[in-house]
């Protein structure tokens, strides 16, 4: 068996950790810890980590943003690994623990282990909204979901990650309504948020599916919407195109803000 395989059950492969303030939903400004991990099957237009996409054919590093030196570790990492770094990266009382990507869920394992080690420290989740089994699998470990409401076209066709056995992503608009769905009704009445990121790129009914999605399975969910930092393909939405998404979000009776990645407007990681 191919030894990524194995050892994707227990371990996962670490692009860096480092403290910084979050800079998107729910929790956006807050002093959190960031474990970023490697791998994830979509291909976003506009993803702003697409060095995070594949796993390497050579030596894997991790970078480690330490308070006393930054220094680089073999990227595979056990959970008390993972959180042994994560403690050398804060100078102070421990922080929320962001787990982020590429796409988290595909180390189901290695989520679960974090949560068996961390005490009472909060650990988040952030990922895509595209896998619903992972996600039920992981749901009890973590104690916030950051669920992205993908737009399809948006996104060019997921490139399985060899080596793995993750579950497969979605591919069109049947399977994508059909995951986002699953995922939603996971999340309803859970300490989470949904992240809509929206470029110039469309008209705002083309993201009617994904509010009415929202309001009809997780409608206590709140809905974050994030003006897209321009990249490739994808350009700054504008001012009308955010507050048509808006009205039709506040028609639904949801709960929306307009925020964009805080995290660039401050120049940190």
């Amino acid at each position: 068996m191919n030894s990524t395989a194995v050892r994707a059950r227990t371990e996962a492969p670490v692009i860096e950790v480092f403290a910084s303030i979050q800079g998107e939903g729910a929790y956006v400004g807050e002093p959190q810890t960031f474990l970023r991990l490697r791998g994830c099957p979509l291909r976003c237009n506009w993803c702003d980590t697409p060095g995070s996409w594949e796993l390497g054919d050579g030596e894997m590093h991790a970078r480690i943003d330490a308070v006393d030196a930054v220094r680089r570790e073999s990227a595979w990492a056990t959970p008390f690994k993972a959180l042994c770094w994560v403690a050398q990266v804060e100078s102070g009382p421990p922080r929320t623990l962001s787990i982020t990507g590429g796409e988290p869920l595909m180390w189901p394992e290695f989520i679960l282990g974090l949560r068996s080690l961390s005490g009472t420290r909060r650990v988040h989740l952030e990922t895509a909204g595209a896998h619903p089994r992972a996600l039920a699998r992981v749901l009890g470990a973590v104690d916030h979901v950051s669920l992205d409401l993908k737009l399809p076209r948006d996104l060019d066709q997921p490139v399985p990650l060899e080596g793995t056995d993750f579950e497969a992503s979605p591919r069109d608009e049947r399977e994508w309504a059909a995951a986002r769905a699953a995922c939603l009704e996971l999340v309803r009445g859970r300490d989470a948020c949904a992240k809509l990121i929206v470029s110039g790129e469309h008209s705002a009914r083309v993201f009617d599916p994904l509010v009415e999605d929202l309001a009809r399975r997780a409608p206590n969910v709140p809905l974050y919407i994030q003006p897209v930092t321009p990249r490739g393909r994808s350009r700054a939405p504008s001012a009308e195109l955010l507050n048509e998404i808006v009205e039709r979000a506040r028609e639904l009776a949801l709960v929306v803000r307009v925020i964009p990645q805080v995290h660039r407007s401050l120049g940190v990681q």
